[in-house]
């Protein structure tokens, strides 16, 4: 099924909504949504508004492809992302409450593992890339290495994000 432009943010202001309401009932208690829904969410738009043909859920190392070219699709509503390896090609977003998204960086994935390849690897396997070091590097991406957008979309922010 096609993404519905208006109704899958609809969907996604009714799941904050939800959130916020168990967050006034249990005070002090996050229920930030994360993990598969976040990824999920942002493949969806990966799919829709760049046309990546996504591989099976959970597949390791990339998400999907364009044209051939693996792509890894990351997402956050927080400062970061994290990596487990080298992508070939790397499509991350900051997602908000309202069910728009930002480009936060859509490039070379080498560039990106240059910043974290050398930092120990933590016991969970991913290192961490802050949106702000994503964005500057999103600067010097040529519009030749970056997938191109086959859908504008109403819920697209911005391309130039600083947490």
């Amino acid at each position: 099924m096609p993404l519905d432009e208006a109704g899958f943010p609809a969907l996604i202001q009714e799941l904050y909504a939800v959130v916020g309401k168990l967050e006034e009932m249990f005070p002090g208690r996050p229920f930030t949504p994360d993990g598969h829904l976040v990824g999920s969410m942002a493949e969806c738009y990966a799919e829709y508004y760049y046309g990546v043909q996504l591989h099976a859920c959970s597949n390791q190392g990339h998400d999907g492809l364009v044209a051939g070219l693996e792509v890894e699709v990351k997402a956050t509503q927080g400062k970061s992302v994290a990596l487990r390896s080298c992508p070939r090609h790397l499509l991350v977003f900051r997602l908000h409450k309202d069910g728009s998204f930002d480009e936060v960086y859509n490039g070379p994935g080498e560039p990106v593992w240059a910043l974290v390849e050398h930092k120990p690897q933590p016991s969970n396997g991913q290192r961490q890339v802050s949106l702000t070091q994503l964005a500057r590097l999103m600067e010097h991406v040529e519009t030749a290495q970056r997938l191109p957008v086959i859908r504008e979309a109403s819920q697209r922010r911005t391309r130039s994000v600083c947490p």
